[in-house]
């Protein structure tokens, strides 16, 4: 079928995060809210139709997982990545940030060091430092206006400051990029020297545009699948955040029961029974949306940039390898720190992430959610170019 992705939909009475938290966010509930990564974008029709087929039964009790269920996610890696995983080291999380605090907590110890890759997605940092963990930088690079790996620091840091584990986000949130075959290589091959255990976080890994290829780090090789922690999900890719699926692949058995017996004691082993049949659906059912989705979203990523070029060169967005989120180069505007964001929030009334968030080179950046209708997008930039020409 054809699916609409210009139809504008209505979520101020349905206890969105986005909408309802935008005024504790930014002050006001006037603004255009474009941060939090969830779309605006109706899911997939047989994702939504099983669930309303589950909900007809009017019964919501606790929820078995059957086998099929890591199956069609072995079959979806195997289609879309190449990659052989194992249902045997597959287990369940509520998604890839509480299965991250859940990690460090059981298995960083205090004062234990992770490295990291800012500007990256800011929960990263908080899932380390609240569990006693010592966060270690690894910035990227920018060279010629892409995003690179520092290697060179990259190699420093493994030697000598001693880290437990290497978080990848890969794709990366936020700057888009998918990171290549080679670039993983040395990413890996560096913490297998240095005896650091790679957490790969792939949620961002089905919504690769412009043919790009994304490569899950534990597919290079069978060294380096014994070695990443792979996190993946199917809820950014089909807009099912709010239903707190994930799906983590163990380099081994033992760390996998682990982590179970972690889960189990908190009780949270089981997927609710509108998680579970969303994810199959989506899994079995959902190619033909996401290729839809695909070109979409490659559409408003040309707008952005194309608007930009035309009406606000002060502003130089990113176009990302990966994801719907782009990443704005704002440092010509001349408005430093709080009050980038200031004029974001209360002249452009647009409610974006401050990129000072991600870390680490993040200064003078935001980050735009571009997962929305065409016409949304278009009243935000224009918004946003009348509110430039004020300056």
């Amino acid at each position: 079928m054809i699916y609409n992705f210009d139809k504008i939909i209505d979520r101020s009475n349905n206890y969105s995060a986005k909408h309802d938290e935008a005024t504790k966010k930014f002050g006001r509930n006037d603004i255009i809210p474009l941060w939090i990564a969830d779309m605006e974008l109706q899911t997939a029709k047989p994702i939504v139709d099983a669930m309303i087929e589950r909900a007809n039964q009017g019964i919501f009790g606790y929820t078995s997982r059957p086998d099929r269920y890591f199956e069609l996610v072995k079959e979806w890696q195997k289609k879309k990545n190449n990659w052989d995983t194992d249902v045997a080291y597959m287990s369940h999380a509520t998604g890839v940030m509480p299965f991250m605090c859940h990690f460090m907590r059981e298995f960083l110890g205090e004062g234990k060091k992770v490295i990291v890759q800012p500007p990256v997605y800011s929960e990263f940092f908080t899932a380390v430092e609240d569990w006693g963990g010592e966060l270690v930088y690894n910035p990227l690079k920018i060279v010629d206006g892409d995003y690179y790996i520092n290697f060179e620091d990259l190699e420093v840091k493994a030697k000598e400051e001693g880290a437990k584990f290497l978080i990848i986000c890969n794709p990366h949130n936020p700057v888009g990029r998918v990171w290549t075959k080679e670039e993983l290589t040395k990413v890996g091959q560096i913490c297998l020297e240095n005896n650091i255990m790679v957490i790969s976080d792939e949620i961002h890994s089905d919504l690769v545009l412009w043919k790009n290829e994304h490569i899950p780090m534990a597919s290079i090789s069978e060294e380096f699948a014994k070695n990443t922690v792979s996190c993946i999900s199917s809820t950014k890719t089909f807009n099912l955040a709010g239903l707190q699926v994930s799906t983590v692949v163990f380099p081994n058995l033992e760390l996998k029961e682990k982590y179970e017996d972690v889960i189990g004691r908190l009780d949270s082993k089981r997927n609710n029974c509108f998680s579970l049949v969303s994810n199959m659906a989506a899994l079995e059912h959902g190619e033909e949306w996401l290729e839809q989705l695909l070109i979409y979203i490659e559409g408003n990523i040309e707008y952005i940039i194309n608007f930009c070029n035309e009406n606000i060169p002060q502003i130089k967005p990113n176009k990302p390898d990966c994801t719907y989120l782009m990443w704005l180069d704002c440092k010509e505007l001349g408005l430093e720190g709080d009050k980038l964001v200031d004029f974001f929030i209360n002249e452009a009334k647009l409610g974006l992430n401050d990129g000072r968030s991600f870390g680490q080179g993040g200064e003078g950046y935001m980050r735009l959610n571009i997962a929305c209708s065409r016409l949304l997008l278009e009243k935000a930039m224009n918004q946003l170019k009348e509110a430039i020409s004020r300056i």
